[in-house]
């Protein structure tokens, strides 16, 4: 049995865990993305629901939100921000904690014995 010494150098062996690290990354990546769209979608509904679930009642609410903070002060827009991000971390925390079975990708299946 040749060993690893007796392999010419020009010659490497396969890497079998490039497909395994990629396919963690990617899905990753995919669980990052998922998380950040729904809790955007919160932010969504959340508006929606003070908008009293219409559309007429969201844009009202945006409206609302928007008037007051291009005439807010420099501190106060830096207040709106600091609680703006606060509330950004604390619902993606909590997606992570609800969707923590879905951060590490299932097992690869086996190699079906029909495809060899």
């Amino acid at each position: 049995m040749p060993s690893s010494i007796d392999r010419p150098p020009s010659t490497r062996p396969p890497l079998p865990q490039a497909r395994a690290i990629l396919h963690f990354y990617l899905h990753l990546a995919g669980f990052t993305a998922t998380t950040l769209l729904l809790a955007w979608g919160l932010f969504a509904l959340f508006f929606l629901a003070l908008g009293g679930f219409s559309f007429d009642g969201l844009m009202h609410q945006l409206g609302n939100l928007t008037s007051r903070y291009i005439a807010a002060s420099p501190e106060r827009v830096a207040s709106f921000k600091r609680i703006f991000v606060a509330a950004h971390l604390i619902l993606v925390a909590g997606l992570i904690v609800l969707r923590r079975h879905r951060i590490v990708p299932s097992a690869l299946s086996r190699r079906s014995e029909d495809h060899g």
